[in-house]
């Protein structure tokens, strides 16, 4: 069925208001009609240096990346906002499909850098992002979003990964991790049959530092709300800390000796 779907799926760029309309019913579906972007704005970006890819499958649209251009005061980059797929094509490899595509049609347009957030907790979304895409993370901001009311990020704050990408990068090679070297900076144990975080490290010294987190982050909010909250506040001291002492996060690795945990890579 996956390589059905995905050989038969064409990938476009979306400009009719038509498309537009499709875009915004499944972002609606996606997160809730509260969040998504009115078509005027995304009419407005794609004349302007932004750009919506549309995955259709026999003509319904299954998934889409939507991409505004950005500016620091020094150089112009691409901003990666949103990348949704629906409820019934998840889990196929399609969000990877369109990452290529948007990098591809980010390249024609003479973008040499992409940016985006993500929520470090998320583990499907840092495996795409930085295992398989080869993105890095160069900072953490706090509560980015403000309160949301959207299923995922009820009652916790909505802390993000900023996360670069190189418009010709490339995605990481299967890496040697020695983990028995390697300085792991917040302990674990097994609370409830919930993975919790115990105790942090600010003071690490060595060249492999690891940040473990679960691997299914929304399950365990649902079961202990408790270990959510302990698992936002001391990734985020972890991970503040050190990524501004000058080190980046990299990749993102399952543990191979820990079920359900995986492990951030960071280097200087």
């Amino acid at each position: 069925m996956q390589l059905e779907i995905l050989s038969s799926m064409t990938i476009r760029n979306v400009k009719s208001i038509k498309e537009l309309e499709q875009v915004h019913k499944l972002e609606s579906m996606v997160w809730s009609p509260e969040d998504t972007v009115p078509i005027s704005h995304t009419a407005a970006t794609i004349k302007n240096g932004g750009f919506i890819l549309g995955a259709f499958y026999k003509d319904e649209l299954i998934g889409f990346q939507y991409s505004f251009p950005g500016f620091d005061g020094k150089k112009p980059y691409l901003v990666s906002h949103s990348l949704g797929i629906h409820p019934d094509f998840r889990k196929l490899g399609i969000g990877e499909n369109l990452k290529h595509e948007q990098r591809k049609l980010a390249a024609e347009m003479g973008y040499d850098l992409i940016t985006w957030t993500y929520d470090p907790l998320e583990t499907v979304n840092g495996n795409l992002n930085l295992h398989k895409l080869g993105a890095v993370c160069t900072s953490y901001i706090e509560n980015a979003y403000g309160d949301m009311t959207d299923g995922m990020n009820d009652g916790l704050a909505t802390d993000r990964f900023v996360v670069e990408w190189a418009v010709n990068g490339r995605g990481h090679d299967n890496r040697n991790i020695n983990f028995n070297n390697a300085m792991v900076l917040i302990s674990t144990e097994i609370e409830d049959e919930c993975l919790s975080p115990g105790e942090i490290n600010l003071e690490a010294s060595s060249k492999t530092l690891l940040v473990p987190v679960p691997s299914n982050f929304q399950e365990i909010k649902s079961k202990n709300f408790r270990v959510a909250l302990m698992w936002r506040e001391k990734t985020k001291q972890v991970f503040t800390h050190y990524l501004n002492h000058g080190w980046v996060v990299t990749d993102l690795i399952k543990d191979p000796e820990l079920e359900g945990q995986y492990m951030y890579l960071l280097e200087k």
